[in-house]
């Protein structure tokens, strides 16, 4: 039986980048978050939210108060989804949620109407536009896409339109693991070492930095095989 409905509504929308900015960013031992060290001429989130952008695809920021601000400098406001922050006045209850799964179930229901999302954390500054189109031209055919690199999955991973009742069901830090372990899954092989670049410390962070000052943007992508991810 085949998994998809085919609307024309559906037809006329584009699948939407959900960036994830909401973590605490515990691993990453510095003065300031992790999203907020600079990068070449930005912030990393700053990095990542540029090349979000330049895929062309919708791009929704879920994030906290801490980087609103960034986050409206690089898309509309009405694209920025503000959570609370674990150790807020928010309500036991209501920090019992937060994780990884709510901000993704925030950012799919805020753009309700999309073809499908992915999912690309604020951390991963290389992956490039033409990685992300090409994750997102599969989900047309495939339930859940993913972005691999020489075989290691990456991001983003993406999922259709049809999972969106169980996208926006996600709660606390599980994530949408069950989602990848319950659908079929599609890989999609990227010569693109960037899909597997994640920054949780400064020292994935000084990695990055030296390769940046080296012969180009692709040193930085090479540094890939040596971070933890």
């Amino acid at each position: 039986m085949r998994l998809f409905r085919t609307t024309k509504t559906r037809m006329k929308t584009q699948p939407a980048v959900i960036v994830l900015a909401a973590g605490r960013g515990s691993r990453f031992i510095g003065t300031e978050h992790k999203l907020a060290q600079r990068l070449g001429s930005g912030t990393l989130l700053g990095t990542t939210l540029r090349h979000a952008i330049a895929s062309h695809l919708q791009v929704i920021v879920v994030t906290t108060n801490r980087f609103a601000d960034l986050a409206r400098r690089s898309v509309a406001a009405r694209d920025v989804v503000v959570l609370p922050e674990v150790g807020s006045s928010a309500s036991n209850a209501a920090l019992a949620t937060l994780g990884m799964g709510y901000s993704i179930a925030a950012g799919v229901g805020a753009r309700p109407d999309a073809r499908g999302w992915l999912i690309l954390p604020g951390d991963m500054p290389l992956v490039r536009p033409a990685s992300m189109l090409a994750v997102a031209r599969q989900l047309d055919h495939h339930p859940v896409v993913y972005a691999q690199h020489k075989g290691r999955r990456g991001h983003p991973v993406a999922f259709s339109a049809e999972l969106y009742s169980e996208l926006t069901a996600l709660s606390g830090d599980e994530g949408a693991r069950r989602l990848i372990a319950r659908y079929p899954a599609m890989g999609v092989e990227l010569d693109d070492a960037g899909v597997l670049v994640d920054v949780d410390t400064q020292a994935d962070l000084d990695r990055l930095r030296n390769a940046e000052h080296g012969a180009d943007a692709r040193s930085a992508a090479q540094a890939a095989s040596r971070l933890t991810l």
